[in-house]
């Protein structure tokens, strides 16, 4: 969808037809089959950084409205890159960060195209033949069929609401216009989403596809620029001050007016960041470690105070942190809390947070 036209054209017959399949799409990688032990890495890899949000099952929707990774649909249109760049670079303004090491994720090149084929592999289907070409469509109609049949569930912004958000520049960046006309065509089975090619008709589909395209207008794309992750001995946060007397609730949840007092007021506190660290480098709290929730928890122990109230956060937005918080308080790390209301709701309710600086890699 990176190009529209802002008329309808006259309907090609190929749109009528049924897509066919084929082993190898023109122009995409070949579809490459795993070795046992690649397949190994890449299973163990989904339990320890996926399983969390889009479940043991893949499929979906276990926090922060993460898809299901055992559609049919997505797998025949999406392999690799619609699926690949999710995983290496994450979706902007959303709960899922980039997992690339070049991003500030845990997983190297390999480790993340592996993923992505033990996942087309799971899913037991063959490609569709779809081609990288612009779908043409009238935008103003687009326009009028997304609020009436999108944007309950995707958002009348394409923010997301119970869906993907369907305006996230990383993913209008990444997807073909005919990746995202076979889902508004096809759905994405096992979930919600029903297909609309009984129900709309191609021109329509072709202009709610364009329409979509069109949303991507005026973003640019940039690069954040790595920082050095802190060391353990930046666990505590104003070392010399006094101990935050927190009510949590359901022994559990500090709110997040209650942690801002505290940080306001320079209180001892230890602040732990559990989202993937590429997320961290986007934006986190000041002064908060990054320690996602797929750590090695008897490593990081070893340098973790038990005497310092801890707080951990995560943007789904309790999931990862509650994660943590469960390891810890195994672990004798009682003095510990999450708060409640992640860190966009942290940032809604208008709490600072610190950026990390990016270029513009003019594109």
């Amino acid at each position: 969808m990176t190009r529209f036209a802002l008329v309808a054209l006259p309907l090609l017959a190929a749109f009528a037809l049924p897509i066919t399949h084929a082993a190898e799409p023109t122009g995409l990688p070949p579809v490459r089959k795993l070795t046992p032990e690649q397949s190994e890495r890449a299973a163990a890899n989904y339990q320890k950084y996926c399983v969390l949000c889009h479940g043991a099952d893949r499929q979906g929707h276990v926090n922060d409205h993460a898809p299901s990774l055992r559609s049919k649909s997505l797998f025949e249109s999406g392999i690799p890159h619609a699926v690949l760049r999710p995983i290496q670079y994450g979706r902007q303004g959303t709960a899922m960060g980039g997992y690339l090491d070049e991003a500030g994720g845990p997983m190297t090149l390999d480790e993340t195209w592996d993923l992505t084929f033990w996942l087309f592999e799971q899913s037991g289907v063959e490609r569709a033949a779809l081609t990288t070409e612009p779908v043409h469509g009238d935008v103003a109609r687009g326009g009028e069929l997304y609020q009436k049949e999108c944007a309950a569930c995707h958002g009348s912004n394409g923010e997301g609401i119970s869906a993907p958000a369907l305006g996230n520049p990383s993913a209008l960046a990444h997807n073909s216009d005919e990746f995202i006309r076979y889902a508004i065509q096809n759905g994405r089975d096992g979930t919600p989403m029903q297909p609309f090619k009984d129900k709309l008709s191609a021109d329509d589909i072709n202009s709610l596809t364009a329409f979509l395209r069109s949303r991507a207008g005026g973003w640019k794309a940039t690069e954040t620029v790595l920082q050095p992750l802190p060391t353990p001995d930046k666990f505590v946060l104003n070392p010399a001050g006094k101990d935050p007397s927190f009510t949590l609730k359901d022994n559990l949840y500090v709110s997040a007016a209650d942690l801002a007092a505290a940080l306001t007021a320079k209180q001892r506190i230890v602040l732990l960041d559990t989202r993937v660290t590429s997320v961290w480098q986007t934006a986190h709290i000041e002064g908060s470690f990054p320690l996602p929730y797929y750590s090695d928890f008897d490593t990081v122990t070893a340098a973790l105070p038990k005497d310092v109230m801890i707080v951990a956060y995560c943007s789904c937005p309790r999931a990862a942190a509650e994660y943590v918080t469960s390891k810890l308080r195994e672990r004798g790390y009682n003095k510990s809390a999450v708060l409640y209301e992640g860190i966009y709701g942290w940032m809604n309710l208008g709490y600072p947070v610190v950026r990390g600086a990016v270029v513009d890699k003019g594109l």
